[in-house]
């Protein structure tokens, strides 16, 4: 099977089990779409250290499946960090209530252009 992007998909996020550039993974930014860290990205399944995120776009990086965000009250931090234009290091990224470590926290991503 043969996956194809559509023709006016050209951003992309990178993310990173470790230090972006190396042994980054390139995902496609769909708009609106929740991205789930199954199947083929299993692998970055709670494993996200750090993210780069194209000029214009906004990613929300959430701990659960299905892009769900259950807020501030979950232990150890908040439940989504909100990632514009940039290279990011998740453990110290801006969350709902401050900034927030997100390391290893990320179970699912979705993205839209600003």
């Amino acid at each position: 099977m043969t996956y194809s992007l559509p023709q006016d998909a050209s951003a992309t996020i990178e993310i990173c089990s470790g230090t972006c550039p190396a042994g980054g993974v390139t995902v496609p930014v769909v708009s609106d779409a929740c991205i789930n860290l199954t199947g083929g990205l299993s692998f970055l399944n709670k494993e996200i250290s750090q993210a780069v995120v194209p000029g214009g776009f906004v990613c929300t990086f959430f701990q659960d499946f299905g892009c769900i965000a259950t807020g501030t009250g979950n232990a150890p931090t908040d439940s989504e960090v909100v990632l514009t234009g940039g290279t990011w290091n998740l453990s110290d990224a801006p969350g709902l209530s401050g900034t927030v470590n997100f390391n290893d926290l990320t179970s699912s991503i979705s993205c839209s252009a600003i």
